[in-house]
Formats: structure tokens, sequence, C-alpha cells
């Protein structure tokens, strides 16, 4: 069995709390399910948020789902100019018989612009309000 890193993130509308745990745990249940995992292959999982985000810790969303045996820590996101706001990102460190070539990263809402140069991505931008 290897150990592969999934990539992730998610922008929120708004800070708040139930925002927050919300949006965080379908970034986490996406990525699992677009990977076939369970809780118990996951050996640590970091998350990042940016500086606007302040209303709860993130990893606390992957707590509620079962996470509780797995080490996670929450930090801070670099602050660069024409960055995009309201992002929770995560690298979730995994054991799994997939090759690296078959993760399928997770980039959801307004984030899904993010990382359109991956090959497997599963990328769910938010509802056009037009359409």
């Amino acid at each position: 069995m290897a150990v592969r890193a999934i990539r992730g993130a998610t922008q929120l509308d708004e800070d708040t709390r139930d925002h927050m745990l919300d949006r965080v745990a379908e970034m986490v249940t996406d990525a699992m399910t677009s990977n076939g995992l369970e809780v118990d292959e996951f050996i640590s999982v970091i998350f990042t948020a940016t500086s606007d985000l302040v209303s709860e810790f993130p990893a606390y969303a992957a707590r509620q789902l079962g996470f509780g045996d797995v080490p996670l820590i929450c930090a801070r996101e670099l602050e660069i100019e024409r960055s995009m706001p309201r992002v929770v990102r995560m690298m979730a460190h995994v054991e799994t018989d997939l090759p690296r070539a078959d993760i399928t990263h997770v980039y959801l809402h307004g984030a899904a612009a993010l990382r359109s140069d991956l090959t497997r991505v599963r990328s769910v931008p938010d509802a056009d309000p037009d359409a």
C-alpha cells in the first residue's frame, strides 16, 4: 500500500461557523468518495484557510465526520495579492493502492478555478445565477 497526497479546496460565500463546517465537510467527503477512501485510510490532513476566515477551525468539520484518531492541523494561507478570498485548502495523506496518476483532487465552488491544470480533478463550480 502506498502513501498518496490528495489536494482539495473550497470557497465559502460567507464566514459563518455553519457555512465553514458544511463546506469543509463537503470537500472532505467528496475527496473520500472520489478516491474510494474510508477514514481509516487517512494518515493526516493539513488544512489552510485564508486570513478572512475566522469563524471556526476547518479541522473541526473533519472531526465531526469521524476523524477523531487522524492527526489534523490548521494553518493560515499565505496572503498573496490578488489571491482568492474565503478559501479553505486541504492536503490529505492517505494509504491507498491507487497509482498517483489516478488520485482525484477536489476543487469546489469558486475554488474550482484554482487548479484547472491538473488532469484528475473533480471540479464543482457554483451554479451560474444567470442560468
